[in-house]
């Protein structure tokens, strides 16, 4: 799932969710999945014939995750999901990637909201100019008193 959503804008929600199963050939399949997404993403569905142009931000990353989802990939790579967002789409999306990891995806975040990348991280790898300065549990690194001031804004 790429930064900045990247949806088809000319096209509408549902012809984006079909394009996120482009390479399937399971017809039944791909009509259950888009069912599946509307469940997870009821303001979607709502939206079904909606150029996504014309929808919000929060709509188009929700849209981007769903459409990510139609490939049924077993890795999600996810590039700044709360990028440009408010903060209650950004708690929404962060839900969603707990409850997909929950469900037993992999999902390999990248994202400089670190608080939030907190709460959902079992692995934790903090890179600063292009070099690992953390690799390890998210707790350890909440622990680190130096990486918790620069990092995360505050000395508990």
């Amino acid at each position: 799932m790429p930064e900045n959503r990247l949806v088809f804008p000319r096209m509408t929600v549902l012809d984006n969710l079909r394009a996120g199963a482009y390479g399937r050939r399971d017809h039944d399949g791909i009509g259950a999945d888009i069912e599946s997404m509307f469940a997870r993403f009821p303001r979607l569905k709502e939206r079904a014939a909606q150029e996504t142009g014309t929808l919000s931000g929060g709509e188009q990353q929700m849209l981007a995750v769903a459409r990510a989802l139609m490939s049924r990939p077993r890795l999600l790579l996810m590039d700044e999901p709360s990028l440009g967002l408010a903060p209650l789409v950004v708690e929404e999306i962060f839900r969603i990637v707990a409850e997909l990891n929950r469900a037993g995806m992999t999902i390999f975040l990248v994202e400089q909201n670190a608080h939030m990348a907190l709460k959902v991280a079992h692995h934790f790898y903090l890179i600063e100019q292009g070099r690992v300065t953390f690799d390890g549990d998210p707790g350890a690194l909440a622990e680190d008193e130096v990486i918790h001031r620069a990092y995360l804004g505050s000395t508990r």
